[in-house]
């Protein structure tokens, strides 16, 4: 019998998996519907893999019917959770949610893992849904629902690792211990320069340090000096092939974990105060209203004299005196300046709250609060920004004005259809968004957001534009600049101490100001280290995500039965979400559960309505609410009217 042609032909296409609590797969694709996989068409792809699809019909109307043939990738290297046995048998129940599965270890695989142990499995070889997956216990981590054991399995299901090879740890310690006093002379000297760092109060390494003069012209020179790290890990070696595997730093609740070791990371660098450090500066001349007049990127030897805090730096402006007060009030000034030119050309005022805890000394939570941002915040993001993006103007072209390879941090137009989407979420909830021809001014967007100011739905609208928009990434093709910060063009320069891309940006412009080049044959090369920077920037954003998360949840599950201030941040025909107040802490009351009315689910305007009493609760309500389920191994909180 012949084979039907179109099996034969049939399109693949290549993708990374979202699979619903349904059990439906759906991948994006060429068409606006994108690509749907039904459950018996998933083979053993698992959410978040990246995996080859055969595209078998088109719905009418509706996305493109596919099956997964092929995993490219596996999202996770493995799965975190608790040991549990079973009629005699020892299973994995996986901490991930979207893991549909517990995952089978037999005794020989168990390698001294006892019941009610956190530990991490790796899976062996799965060829059928059908089947019960096994794995095998790679490490212990402690009992379950101990702190460190818990923040364990987050990083290691991201893929990181909280240590280093000791290959690697030993180069470290190799490069520290080298005298480099023949370097000195070969760098512009500015260590009498009045330089200093502001950073948060509990950093332990510093990347960045600024320098100011007063110029005979009236205008200023002000230094934006960055940590050399290139200058130390040099390509090939293990450091610099470890530092691309994990391509940044991690910063759970509790902890860091390093791109480098603490040797460089806090040290060697770091551009600790009162010592002579090695740094690749970007020293601009600018007037009052932060103007460009000159600019020179080179590398340098600089000694900050103060370390700042936030608050501290903070504290001499407020006051109007202390130590570089006039630097520090003419800085501000010429920050406020280069804000007010952002946001003119378009920039988004996109500010969110970050929520910190306060843990005692066995990693509970006994306080939360929310990190606010003063001036000084302001005054070092805007003076970052500058380099960035002076620096991604210098790479990007030659001295005849060329075109050459250089990397940037690219944020590309929202897409049109998730544009759409998000005006008529908004018109629900009373705000305009005007749109023309599926492009938002982001003007338009800042509008909205300034309008958002001191009402109770401002967080959730602004997580809700952040949504909408396409992800910041890097990449060798500049596309269409960076469009959440106005500027053509972008790199990130400013952090290679805990992000390999600017160590990329760095040995670029080292190439470029030596009046080399790059060819075109190393664009791949460059483009492989970008999209791996990505995919692991989005890894450690998941693993921060997931440790603020479960603190949230084992905040809550020591609070049961106390009432708190929320407000209501989602409606589904299952339940409303609200956020509490303080903590952010994101739980649910089920409608089934509300028993003074029954509520009804109204999709068209974002709301439930009780039948007989007319009670309408709605997006961005403020209520009060009693916790009376946190279970951090489920991820779940559950609140009810008080």
């Amino acid at each position: 019998m012949k084979k039907k042609k179109e099996n034969k032909f049939r399109k693949e296409q290549t993708g990374v998996i979202r699979i619903s609590q349904k059990g439906i797969g759906f991948m994006k694709s060429d068409t606006k519907e994108g690509i749907e996989i039904p459950q018996n068409l998933l083979g053993v792809a698992l959410h978040g893999d990246t995996v080859k699809v055969a595209i078998n019909s088109k719905r009418k109307g509706g996305p493109e019917i596919g099956e997964v043939v092929e995993i490219v990738k596996r999202a996770k290297k493995g799965f975190s959770g608790k040991i549990v046995k079973e009629d005699g048998e020892y299973f994995l129940i996986a901490s991930d949610p979207r893991m549909p599965f517990n995952i089978l270890i037999t005794e020989k695989d168990r390698n001294g893992a006892e019941v009610g142990d956190k530990v991490f499995v790796k899976l062996k070889k799965w060829t059928s849904r059908k089947q019960t997956p096994s794995g095998v216990v790679d490490r212990v981590l402690g009992k379950h629902g101990e702190h460190n054991a818990e923040m364990e399995g987050i990083i290691l299901e991201k893929g990181f690792e909280s240590s280093f090879p000791e290959k690697v740890e030993q180069e470290a310690i190799y490069i520290k211990e080298k005298n480099y006093e023949d370097e000195i002379a070969k760098r512009r000297d500015l260590r009498s320069v009045p330089t200093f760092t502001i950073d948060p109060f509990d950093a332990k390494d510093f990347d960045d340090a600024l320098s100011f003069v007063k110029l005979p012209n009236g205008n200023f020179e002000v230094g934006v000096h960055i940590a050399d790290v290139a200058f130390f890990v040099r390509p090939g070696t293990a450091l610099d092939k470890e530092a691309l595997e994990r391509a940044t730093s991690v910063y759970l609740v509790d902890r860091t974990i390093p791109m480098l070791p603490e040797v460089l990371s806090n040290d060697l660098c770091s551009l600790n105060p009162n010592e002579d450090k090695f740094a690749f500066s970007s020293i601009f001349e600018l007037d009052e209203k932060g103007n460009v007049h000159k600019e020179w990127f080179g590398r340098t030897v600089i000694n900050s004299d103060k370390r700042f805090t936030y608050e501290e730096a903070q504290e001499v402006l407020d006051k109007g005196e202390g130590i570089f007060y006039e630097e520090l009030n003419i800085l501000n000034n010429i920050a406020k300046e280069l804000t007010k030119e952002r946001i003119k050309a378009g920039a988004l005022l996109m500010e969110q709250d970050e929520v910190k805890f306060i843990l005692d000394e066995n990693g509970v939570p006994v306080d939360v609060y929310t990190k606010r941002r003063g001036d000084t915040n302001k005054l070092i993001e805007e003076f970052m920004l500058l380099a960035n993006r002076r620096v991604a103007e210098f790479g990007s072209f030659d001295k005849n004005k060329k075109e050459r390879l250089f990397i940037y941090r690219i944020h590309q137009d929202p897409d049109k259809d998730k544009m759409k989407d998000l005006a008529n979420y908004l018109k629900i909830l009373g705000y305009n968004l005007p749109i023309h021809k599926g492009y938002v001014d982001p003007k338009e967007l800042n509008k909205l957001l300034l309008a958002l100011e001191g009402k109770n739905e401002k967080d959730t609208v602004q997580s809700v534009v952040v949504r909408s928009m396409q992800k910041a990434i890097y990449s060798t093709k500049n596309r269409s600049g960076h469009y959440g910060l106005a500027f053509k063009y972008y790199t990130h320069f400013t952090s290679p101490i805990r992000r390999y891309p600017d160590i990329i940006a760095h040995r670029m412009l080292d190439i470029y100001l030596s009046g080399g080049n790059i060819g075109k044959d190393k664009q791949n090369y460059y483009e492989e280290m970008a999209t791996h920077s990505s995919e692991r920037e989005r890894d450690a954003q998941e693993a921060e995500r997931g440790s603020i998360k479960f603190k949230q949840i084992e905040y809550m599950a020591k609070r049961l039965g106390q009432k708190f201030t929320g407000v209501v941040t989602g409606i589904t025909e299952w339940g409303i979400y609200i956020s509490e107040e303080k903590s952010h802490a994101e739980g649910m009351i089920k409608l089934r559960s509300l028993e003074t009315d029954y509520y009804t689910y109204d999709e068209k305007n974002l709301m439930v309505v009780g039948q007989k009493t007319k009670h309408i609760i709605r997006i961005g309500d403020k209520v009060s609410i009693k916790v009376t389920k946190a279970d951090p191994e489920e991820g779940v909180i559950d609140y009810e009217f008080a």
